[in-house]
């Protein structure tokens, strides 16, 4: 019987008619467990007139018996913390420029920066697919570890795990780029410079702040506790974090923000307190945006190759389908970082000296 189908899962009488695989066998003059065979690739008889069913009635297996068939499901999760971070859909868009040649398709899960709705998400996840790329929640997650022991593959991406090296994973040199935010301030001039990090137990939030200190530590600048700001990588924290900042009886003269959510948050702050940029602070992100050279003034940043990270850790999974690759040692790709330098930082303005300071003449006589 032929079975109507609607875009919104519903069977409604004026909607396209599917054909099943009964319809075809009819069709044919054969069994439903012939036509199953010749889909298989199996050699059976009245192959002709049931491709010419096939071919009549515009048939097409489900996925579903097609996995049960072959044992793949040519599905791959892919999850992530956050998935209104530009990032992540730049992320997302190059594992998509893979996949969009091959059979397999894409089941993207937001964990919302929780280890909870991790577990949660892989634990149902694993059923499904044949392979999941994972930004982990935290270094310390261990539910990875299940998955790897379900004889599932698993690719980190921008994230990694404290002993995950037995992983494979697409990297970028977050001390590195943390050093280089540092070291421009400092080439500038600016010696009271404050940082926003990111969220300490994840790989980008304690290796950006690690390569940020590293470099003012090397050149002698010390970053004062209410100058070493810690938040989660959202926007909303950037924006508190700035406002602490600019709080204090003498606020930094440069701002290193270390995602560029919290990079937004932290604009917003200035702009919503009317400071000056980059003549009062100067502001350094990490991760360009879109609009990253359309911001007033046009935003510097430490920028890295987003696209092509999703693409390689799609890359690196769907190799590890293949079986002389299967049991491979773990693949670690670590990519570089740049600065892309525009206006919003500067060396910081000259203090004004006060009217009549420094003047030596002799006081009125009497």
């Amino acid at each position: 019987m032929l079975t109507p189908f609607s875009e919104n899962g519903f069977s409604r009488s004026e909607e396209v008619l599917l054909a099943t695989i009964h319809d075809v066998a009819a069709r044919a003059g054969v069994s439903p467990a012939t036509v199953s065979r010749f889909l298989r690739g199996q050699r059976v008889r009245s192959a002709e007139a049931i491709q010419a069913a096939v071919d009549e009635l515009d048939y097409w297996p489900s996925a579903t018996a097609q996995s049960l068939q072959s044992g793949r499901t040519h599905t791959i999760g892919v999850v992530v913390p956050d998935i209104t971070n530009p990032y992540f859909a730049a992320v997302v868009k190059g594992m998509e420029s893979v996949t969009r040649h091959t059979d397999y398709r894409i089941q993207l899960a937001n964990t919302d920066e929780s280890s909870e709705r991790e577990d949660a998400v892989l634990a149902e996840m694993i059923r499904r697919v044949d392979g999941i790329i994972l930004a982990p929640a935290t270094e310390q997650d261990q539910t990875p570890m299940y998955v790897r022991d379900a004889g599932v593959p698993l690719v980190f991406v921008d994230r990694d795990l404290l002993g995950g090296e037995h992983f494979d994973a697409v990297l970028v040199n977050n001390v590195k780029g943390g050093r280089q935010a540092g070291e421009h301030l400092l080439g500038l001039g600016h010696t009271r410079i404050a940082a926003i990090s990111g969220s300490q137990d994840t790989t980008p939030g304690r290796c950006r702040r690690e390569g940020f200190v590293q470099a003012l530590t090397a050149a002698g600048v010390e970053i004062p506790p209410e100058h070493d700001l810690v938040g989660d990588f959202r926007e909303e924290s950037g924006y508190q974090l700035a406002l602490s900042l600019l709080s204090l009886p003498e606020p930094p003269t440069a701002v290193f923000s270390a995602n560029n959510l919290m990079t937004l948050g932290a604009l917003k702050a200035l702009h919503d307190l009317r400071t000056d940029i980059p003549g009062e602070i100067s502001l350094i992100g990490f991760d360009d945006l879109d609009t990253g050279s359309l911001l007033r003034p046009p935003l510097t940043v430490i920028d890295r190759p987003m696209v092509e990270q999703g693409a390689l850790a799609m890359r690196l999974l769907l190799r590890r389908f293949e079986d002389q690759y299967a049991n491979d040692g773990a693949r670690r790709i670590v990519l570089d970082t740049k600065l892309i330098e525009r206006a919003s930082t500067a060396p910081p303005r000259k203090p004004r000296i006060a009217a009549g300071a420094g003047r030596t003449g002799k006081g009125r006589q009497r």
